[in-house]
């Protein structure tokens, strides 16, 4: 949770109203957010010093916190979605309108069909190669004052911290437009060929010898430059006449940075260190600003740069206005940034109220949303058409909104109780087989790994003969590595690969793991479904496959599932037995598919196939065994566990009552 300081006196001047301390805490209660501390900057530095005394006293710390000010400074915790109260105006601006003192204001982009041209970004393509995306926004006429300018680049630190991940995810520069101009371009080029003045310095340097001197000499940013300094090529920002605006996500060019005029005693060195590309000295006489925002997210730098023009744009020369730049992208297309659209959910009261325990009427719903800046409207009969602001990126779901309704009532306001129903916490009969499963197995003689759910295409298809047909696996939309590009099918893959990384040890080697593989599913609302299984590799000089059969008839017994064709299955409710199968991932021949008296396969067994083997780089025989083992948690009445009970008799139904629901494994 982000603590942002903002000066007590300008807030309040915000606000229109002077509190107290107290009313003031109670206003953060009411809208969800805390005010943790109420200091000074004279009071913090006082305690820096004091905390440096041990190892001897700062003299040029003591001074600073001599001059420092005394104002009053409110330390208020924001929760971590919540990137519009980042900075003193986001913070007013979303009190005041929930007090009813102030209306939502309509954010827009500027009109630019009177034939003015909008500034345009050209992306080049070699910029996929490190960081590749590129969005912009220019704020026209904006009127700075000292305490205006604190909160411009202590917002964009606070978004560089927490959203953009410390830079790696995006990265913010901010230039004064008067000292370039367009059409710009983002490029890509070997660090010998970035030749710029940087901010703060006073000679030329090519961009590697810039990494290094950083990591010598500047402890603030020597931390982001490992973010780029490993690629072939660094991302950078030029005008239309070569000049650099930025290095990013490291530092910004002296040339758009440094702008004419000098700062106010307000404006100390100390809020313009170059720790991040947004504290570039913009002054005061600054009126039109061009911001770009670099990224590795697409969406998170939307989201950015969407904060910063809607903070501050109340500060421009028509309020809430934002003049768009066009970002023309490798293929040729066109988009115009900002997205200051607002996006519609639909959803109802009884949905809200639902959640909420509440029979609030949708008149009242839409005049709590109102007061979080969320315009609603009420339809026919219980429906909300609701229109989320740009600001409100924390917005994603209807159960969002109805969060929203409970904050605008007051959660203390949300009468207390009885629960209707009583439970009893106890652990998912899933979990519990699961559990007692793996000590069987364990003092079988096999050793338990723990491996990842998330593995790359080629082990989970290639590597395993099995082909790729595009509706097994869950695919991951933005993979971190190559090693993590879809969610297994099957627990037998990550079983080799850990027999891989041990097959040093000695011979033979018994690995087990009781673990989910994940499979597509329409079925399920979220498009996917985990299944519960137990994989078992034997591995040494002979195959050993009836080391493996041996484990399953055993874990079949402890189940209580008989065998098909023994004398002691007559009459039994649920039955196994095997037939001859095809799986690629194993030897023709010697492999058998595990069935279920119902003729439903639940799992193979058999001798690994020698290309598999290879493909994991596993020198000795292998045997398998994969069983499903969701079709064996039931109740001593064999009726399913994981789905609702069906109707049966009364006098059963009451025993059920009476017992754990979990019949206990044979030992």
């Amino acid at each position: 949770m982000p603590t942002v300081g903002v000066n007590r006196d300008k807030l309040f001047e915000k606000l229109g109203k002077a509190y107290t301390d107290e009313e003031f805490d109670q206003l953060c209660f009411e809208y969800g957010i805390e005010l943790d501390d109420v200091t000074s900057e004279k009071e913090m530095l006082r305690k820096e010093l004091a905390s440096t005394v041990a190892k001897g006293a700062d003299s040029k710390l003591a001074a600073e916190a001599a001059a420092a000010s005394e104002e009053v400074i409110y330390k208020i915790d924001i929760p971590a979605n919540r990137y519009d109260m980042l900075c003193v105006e986001g913070i007013a601006r979303a009190l005041n309108i929930f007090r009813g003192t102030q209306a939502a204001p309509q954010y827009r982009l500027a009109d630019m069909a009177t034939g003015k041209q909008p500034l345009q970004m050209v992306v080049k393509p070699e910029t996929a190669l490190v960081r590749p995306f590129v969005v912009c926004a220019v704020l026209r006429g904006v009127q700075f004052d000292a305490a205006r300018y604190n909160s411009f680049i202590d917002l964009q630190d606070k978004l560089h911290q927490n959203l953009c991940r410390q830079r790696t995810l995006v990265a913010i520069g901010t230039h004064d437009l008067s000292t370039i101009q367009g059409p710009f371009t983002y490029e890509a080029l070997p660090p010998e060929e970035i030749k710029f003045i940087p901010l703060k310095q006073t000679r030329e340097f090519n961009a590697k010898e810039l990494m290094q001197y950083y990591l010598d000499n500047d402890q603030k940013l020597k931390k982001f430059v490992p973010i780029i300094q490993s690629s072939v090529v660094y991302p950078v920002l030029y005008d239309a006449n070569r000049v650099v605006l930025s290095l990013p996500p490291i530092i910004n060019g002296a040339h758009s940075a440094l702008a004419f005029g000098s700062f106010p005693a307000s404006c100390s060195p100390s809020f313009h260190t170059p720790h991040s590309p947004s504290t570039h000295m913009i002054t005061l006489d600054t009126r039109d600003v061009f911001i770009e925002c670099t990224a590795t997210d697409l969406t998170k730098a939307k989201i950015v740069l969407n904060t910063v023009v809607t903070m501050f744009a109340e500060y421009a020369s028509t309020p809430f206005e934002v003049e768009p730049v066009e970002v023309v992208d490798v293929l040729g297309n066109k988009t115009l940034y900002p997205d200051l659209s607002y996006r519609s959910l639909t959803l109802t009261t009884d949905y809200v109220n639902s959640l909420l325990g509440l029979q609030l009427p949708g008149e009242e719903i839409v005049k709590l949303l109102t007061k979080m800046q969320v315009a609603a409207e009420l339809g026919d009969g219980k429906e909300l058409t609701v229109r989320v602001p740009p600001t409100r990126s924390d917005i994603l779901h209807a159960c969002d909104v109805a969060e929203d309704v409970a904050i605008a009532h007051g959660y203390n306001n949300i009468p207390k109780r009885i629960p209707p129903t009583a439970t009893q916490g106890r652990e998912l009969p899933l979990n519990q087989l699961t559990e007692l499963l793996r000590a069987e197995v364990a003092m079988a003689g096999f050793t338990e790994v723990l491996t990842w759910a998330l593995v790359s295409r080629a082990e989970n298809f290639e590597n395993m003969r099995r082909p790729d047909d595009g509706c097994t696996a869950v695919e991951i939309g933005n993979p971190a590595t190559a090693e993590f590009e879809v969610c297994r099918s099957s627990l037998l893959s990550s079983a080799l690969k850990t027999l891989a990384a041990n097959k040093d040890n000695a011979l033979p080697i018994k690995l087990f793991e009781v673990s989910d593989a994940i499979m597509l599913d329409e079925s399920r609302s979220v498009g996917a479904r985990n299944e519960r299984r137990l994989v078992a590799v034997y591995c040494a000089k002979e195959s050993g496959f009836e080391i493996i059969h041996g484990l399953l008839n055993r874990v079949m017994d402890v189940l209580g599932v008989p065998y098909k064709e023994d004398p002691v299955s007559a009459g039994a409710p649920v039955t196994y037995h095997w037939s001859p199968s095809a799986d690629p991932a194993l030897f023709p021949g010697r492999q058998a598919a595990i069935f279920t008296g119902k003729d439903a396969q639940v799992g193979v067994f058999g001798i690994v196939h020698p290309e598999v083997l290879a493909a994991f780089d596993v020198p000795y025989p292998v045997s398998a065994l994969e069983l499903n083992l969701e079709p064996f948690v039931f109740n001593q009445f064999y009726e399913s566990l994981l789905e609702p009970l069906s109707v049966v008799p009364a006098a059963a139904q009451a025993m059920k009552v009476l017992c754990d629901h979990q019949r206990p494994l044979k030992t």
